[in-house]
């Protein structure tokens, strides 16, 4: 006999895929078409300092930090967690690139390269103009296999190393490069399909900002994307990390939750956590898992449009 739980999955399988359906049908009549979830919120792990930087890699694990513990996670199948590394350097953000390559931002200064297999570090930029990075927070990967990446001030030395809070560039074969001016606390970071636009996240202030991307490394046209919503009775608070679909929406972590912006800048949704969220992923077998750090925990939850996989 068919049991009663294998008839409750089956349900809720098929009532997820009727929600994407009628999603990705009403998104096509409507372009303003509200985001919102397809199935409940799950809390996965709790327990940590501060979690962070969660990446999906498509081997079948998530990787996300614990900033306070310097220690890197890895979730496989089943739930199963395990430490990658106990040695951090603080990392904070966590890309893993279509070559199986784990890019992490190490907020003791560097960006480096680990190979999942050995843990072993390799560092791509520890340095610009002979010093030190302030705290290298969070990144992306480029068609061309350059890394652009945020330097706020969090966890860094003071006065900054750098004197300034910015967005640099490395290339896949060259010198980092600086390419924004001073910024207010940098943070999040992301590129469109098209990898046409790069999007910034500040931290302080409530405006997000979009730089058109002429070549490689080269940004102009700096302005804002998007004004996010602000908390009852507060004012200038910015966003953290934040994601990309394949349809070009953006996913910012603030305050409030997850706000979904089109790629015009309209608010097309917002998904609250138990905890005030710190970065966002895709992820799961068909890339539409929404995996949150959030404080102490890690939560999911199953989205309408798959997330843009990483260069």
């Amino acid at each position: 006999m068919i049991s009663q739980t294998f008839r409750v999955c089956v349900l809720a399988g098929l009532l997820a895929i009727f929600a994407v359906g009628r999603y990705q049908a009403s998104a096509q009549e409507n372009p303003l078409a509200r985001i919102t979830p397809v199935g409940e919120i799950e809390t996965v792990k709790t327990g940590f300092a501060f979690t962070e930087g969660p990446a999906w890699d498509p081997r079948g694990s998530l990787y996300f930090s614990d900033i306070p513990n310097a220690t890197i996670h890895r979730l496989s199948e089943g739930d199963k967690l395990s430490t990658f590394t106990d040695d951090s350097k603080h990392t904070n953000g966590i890309m893993v690139a279509a070559d199986g390559r784990m890019l992490a931002c190490q907020m003791d200064g560097q960006v480096v390269a680990y190979d999942v297999q050995s843990g072993q570090a390799k560092v791509l930029a520890g340095t610009y103009q002979g010093k030190r990075f302030n705290a290298p927070n969070d990144l992306v990967i480029d068609k061309e296999g350059g890394i652009y990446f945020t330097d706020p001030l969090f966890r860094a030395p003071q006065p900054l190393p750098q004197g300034v809070q910015a967005v640099y560039y490395i290339p896949a074969d060259g010198e980092t490069q600086r390419v924004t001016d001073d910024l207010a606390a940098p943070n999040g970071i992301g590129l469109s399909p098209d990898g046409k636009r790069l999007y910034v996240i500040p931290s302080q202030q409530a405006e997000m900002l979009v730089y058109d991307v002429t070549a490689p490394g080269q940004l102009s046209g700096g302005r804002t994307f998007c004004r996010l919503t602000q908390p009852p009775g507060m004012d200038g608070t910015g966003g953290d990390g934040m994601t990309v679909d394949v349809q070009g929406n953006v996913y910012i972590t603030t305050r409030l939750g997850v706000e979904i912006f089109s790629p015009q800048g309209n608010q097309l949704g917002l998904v609250e956590f138990p905890e005030q969220p710190a970065n966002v992923t895709f992820g799961g077998a068909e890339g539409t898992t929404l995996y949150v750090t959030a404080r102490t925990g890690l939560y999911r939850v199953a989205m309408p449009i798959a997330g843009l996989k990483p260069n």
